[in-house]
């Protein structure tokens, strides 16, 4: 049963991460498009929408795996590795939170970054997902 509770975990956090990988690159080109491009702003408002309550699901599914895996070990006391762990899985929820805040201000016109920011916005999960596999593969304290 642990090897299949592993295997969903992974699916779930590969599946999420895809989402927080693309979402941003939607918004690129959300803060690209020219004011009189309805059709475009639209089109991509609706990928945007579609992902978003595509991912939400399966971030709260990696979540509740990741924690019925912990429950399966035997709630072992929390280590540093799985501290920082932990934290860095807190980042990531409250990333995809601000996401939907950045959709929801996409949708009512209001948004005032540039393009430029949202590449940078981008590579945090990047490095993120890095730490988080440092932190469970090597175990480092």
């Amino acid at each position: 049963m642990l090897l299949i509770v592993k295997t969903l975990h992974l699916w779930m956090v590969i599946s999420w991460f895809a989402g927080l990988f693309y979402l941003p690159r939607i918004y690129v080109n959300l803060a690209m498009v020219p004011a009189d491009s309805v059709a475009e702003r639209d089109r991509l408002l609706l990928m945007a929408g579609k992902l978003y309550k595509f991912m939400t699901p399966l971030g709260i599914l990696a979540v509740v795996t990741g924690l019925w895996l912990w429950y399966e070990f035997g709630f072992p006391l929390i280590t540093v590795w799985l501290h920082v762990k932990i934290t860095l899985v807190v980042v990531l929820l409250a990333y995809h939170w601000h996401c939907g805040r950045l959709l929801a201000a996409f949708r009512a016109g209001r948004n005032r970054r540039s393009h430029v920011w949202f590449r940078y916005y981008n590579e945090l999960p990047v490095l993120a997902l890095l730490a988080v596999l440092y932190l469970v593969v090597l175990k480092p304290f």
